[in-house]
């Protein structure tokens, strides 16, 4: 007899999986992949690239994160919420961390590496380019307009092979992220997600707009100006993979012998090239798989969410650890040092800002009932022209 295989809808449980776990790891290979840029560790570039032509291990996280949000955000919309309370939620989750880091650097972060590096303070609160006191307006957006401060950092290892001054150059994927929760958004308000078809076809056309992009297939940026920056579709495709996995999570198997085939085309494709096109999709397919499979894991986030306020910490705390010369400790101590920082701040931004902002899910001002009503009344209609005009076409097309 065959072994049993299930499907996704059938093995995935919400309350007992390892994606926290997951997330986690992957937070830490962004870290461990930006040491080289940063500290000068891997010939001064990141870790990854030194295999792989297309992506290196940070952007294999990044794809990952993708993936998975694009996974759960699916599934959090297709729930019984209206969209603007969607949006509410999302805002929670991402703005608050990000603002909190965005202070911490230029009030904390900055002041100590400026008098480190000048050895005083002298300059810093005044400076006429880049200033501190702007970095938090220029920035929170998400749309990254000021990335240096007071044009510091110049004894640098980052800067000395690259000319770098980013004091965080891991938060530019969160504009990206929160434009990907827009279109979830969108896709919610016309109904496309109640019918898995019409939401399979934005999800793959998106898909197939990435393989253009990386095959040298057309001219994208002729079509839309929008395509003009790669790293759109980049970020994209991954999240969109993950909008069909929920979709279609009836008709995905869990199994073992996928995900151990999955694996080698990942590992494959990633040092002997294809990993943009196909290896990328079936790295996601063992997250998944892993994420349901390591239920031992499943308890790894349940005192605080750490990846998150990882992520965002990362890169400033590894920039103000070169400062101080810690990267001339050796590469053990470099990251021991940084593990542990990015702990201690993830620990305390999740227990004094990010988790306290999501107990406002709920909240909701005055004003804010009338929109729910509308957008619910909005989303009904047009899921039913959308059923409606479903059922004309089957019509038509058995006749």
């Amino acid at each position: 007899m065959g072994a049993l295989v299930i499907s996704l809808a059938e093995a995935f449980d919400p309350r007992r999986n390892a994606i926290g776990f997951v997330r986690w790891l992957m937070a830490f290979m962004v870290i461990f992949s930006h040491a080289g840029p940063i500290a000068g560790f891997y010939g001064g570039k990141d870790l990854g690239t030194q295999l792989s032509r297309e992506q290196s291990l940070g952007g294999v996280a990044v794809c990952g994160f993708f993936f998975l949000s694009g996974f759960l955000i699916t599934r959090s919309k297709m729930g019984p919420i209206s969209t603007l309370r969607f949006l509410w939620h999302r805002f929670l989750r991402i703005y608050p961390g990000f603002f909190l880091i965005l202070l911490m650097t230029a009030f904390v972060f900055g002041p100590i590496a400026w008098a480190r590096e000048a050895g005083t303070m002298n300059g810093y609160w005044n400076a006429g380019t880049a200033s501190p006191l702007t970095y938090f307006s220029n920035n929170f957006t998400l749309i990254l307009k000021q990335i240096d401060i007071a044009g510091m950092g110049t004894s640098t290892p980052a800067y000395q092979i690259s000319g770098i001054r980013d004091w965080n150059g891991s938060a530019w994927t969160l504009a990206f992220e929160f434009g990907a929760y827009l279109l979830v958004a969108l896709l919610g308000v016309f109904g496309a997600l109640a019918n898995r078809l019409v939401g399979g076809l934005v999800a793959g056309g998106i898909i197939a707009l990435s393989t253009m992009q990386w095959l040298g297939i057309g001219n994208l940026p002729g079509l839309s100006h929008v395509f003009g920056d790669n790293r759109l579709l980049l970020l994209f495709a991954p999240f969109a993979w993950g909008m069909l996995f929920q979709l279609f999570k009836d008709r995905i198997p869990i199994d073992d012998r996928v995900a151990i085939a999955c694996l080698v085309v990942a590992a494959a494709t990633y040092a002997k090239g294809g990993w943009l096109v196909a290896g990328q999709y079936a790295f996601c397919y063992v997250l998944m798989w892993f994420g349901i499979r390591a239920t031992r894991l499943a308890g790894w986030d349940r005192h605080a969410d750490l990846s998150y306020g990882i992520y965002i910490s990362g890169w400033p705390l590894m920039w103000l650890a070169t400062y101080f010369h810690v990267q001339d400790w050796g590469w053990l101590a470099y990251h021991a040092i940084v593990v542990v920082g990015c702990h201690v701040y993830a620990y305390g931004s999740w227990h004094l800002v990010e988790k306290p902002a999501m107990s406002l899910k709920r909240w909701t001002p005055r004003w804010g009932h009338w929109l729910l009503d509308r957008t619910a009344d909005a989303r009904a209609g047009w899921q039913s022209l959308l059923e409606r005009r479903l059922v004309i076409t089957r019509s038509k097309v058995g006749s």
